[in-house]
C-alpha cells in the first residue's frame, strides 16, 4: 500500500469549561490514515467532534493531543494545501464569482492571465458560465456553494475539506450538489473528507464512510463503499446501496440513543 497523504494520529480535543463548568472532551484520541485520491465521509450523530476532527485537519483548532500530518508536514496552521468549504455560504459579498474563484491565486501572485484561465476552467466544471460578474446576493444557495466549491478547487489543493455544504440546500438542489462534486472527483481525483450526517449522502459519495460514536467522538467503523464507478444517482435505489444504508443507519441509531441517554 502507497503511502497515505494524510495521517491523524491520537487526536484528541478538550474544550475548558465555560464558567466554571467541567471541561468537555469533544474528540477522544482519533487515528486515522486517508490514501491519495480518497473520498472519504464522517458521519455521527450530533455533537460527536465530527467537525471538531475536520476544523484540526484544516488547521482551525489545535489539537489538545496528537498530530495531523499531511505529505509528511505536521499541520498547525490553515494553508493553501487544504481548501475548505463550510455549510454557511462564506463567499466575499464584495467580489463576484470569477473574483472569488480567483481570490487564492491572486494571494499567490499567479500572474493574471493563469487566473483567467484557472477561473473560466472551474466556472465550466461547476455550472456557472454566465454567472461570473454576479455578486453572492445574486446567487441561490446552491449557485453559491458552487463558487465556494470552485474556489477551494482552483487552489489545486492536496486534500478538500466540506463540512456539511449542502446542509442549508433543499433536497433536490442537494442531490444536484452530490453529483456535481463526485462528476469532480471521477475527473480529477482529488483528496476528499466530507463530514455528514445524511447516509445516503455518506454512501453516494464516499469510498470509505468512517463512523463516529457519541461524543466524546471516536471512530467506530471504517467501512469501504464497493459501489462502481460513475455513479448515477439511480443507484440509491440498488440493493447493495439499500445493504449499506441499513448497516450505517443502525450504526448511527445506537450511538444517538446513547447520546440522548448521556445528555
Amino acid at each position: 500500500m502507497t503511502a497515505p497523504i494524510l495521517t491523524i494520529e491520537n487526536v484528541s480535543r478538550t474544550f475548558p469549561g465555560m464558567r466554571g463548568a467541567a471541561p468537555v472532551r469533544a474528540l477522544e484520541p482519533t487515528s486515522l490514515a486517508v490514501a491519495e485520491n480518497d473520498f472519504i465521509t464522517i458521519l455521527g450523530p450530533s455533537g460527536c467532534g465530527k467537525s471538531t476532527l475536520l476544523r484540526i485537519v484544516a488547521g482551525l483548532d489545535r489539537p489538545t493531543e496528537g498530530k495531523v500530518v499531511l505529505k509528511g508536514q505536521a499541520i498547525k496552521a490553515p494553508g493553501a494545501d487544504r481548501g475548505m468549504v463550510f455549510q454557511s455560504y462564506t463567499l466575499f459579498p464584495w467580489l463576484t464569482v470569477a473574483e472569488n474563484i480567483a481570490y487564492g491565486l491572486r494571494e499567490r501572485d499567479v500572474p493574471k492571465n493563469e487566473r483567467r484561465e484557472v477561473v473560466a476552467s472551474y466556472i465550466d466544471k461547476v455550472g456557472l458560465r454566465g454567472f461570473e460578474q454576479h455578486y453572492p446576493k445574486q446567487l441561490s444557495g446552491g449557485m453559491q456553494q458552487r463558487t465556494a466549491i470552485a474556489r477551494a478547487l482552483a487552489n489545486d489543493p492536496a486534500i478538500l475539506l466540506l463540512d456539511e455544504p449542502f446542509g442549508a440546500l433543499d433536497n433536490q438542489t442537494r442531490s444536484l450538489m452530490q453529483e456535481l462534486l463526485l462528476g469532480i472527483w471521477e475527473r480529477e481525483r482529488k483528496t476528499v473528507l466530507f463530514v455528514t450526517h445524511d447516509i445516503e449522502e455518506a454512501i453516494f459519495l464516499a469510498s470509505r464512510v468512517i463512523v463516529m460514536t457519541a461524543r466524546p467522538g471516536r471512530i467506530k467503523a471504517d467501512i469501504t463503499v464497493e459501489l462502481p464507478h460513475p455513479r448515477h444517482y439511480t443507484m440509491k435505489t440498488s440493493s447493495a446501496f439499500s445493504d449499506l444504508k441499513a448497516q450505517l443507519t443502525e450504526e448511527i441509531r445506537i450511538e444517538a440513543m446513547r447520546a440522548s441517554e448521556v445528555h
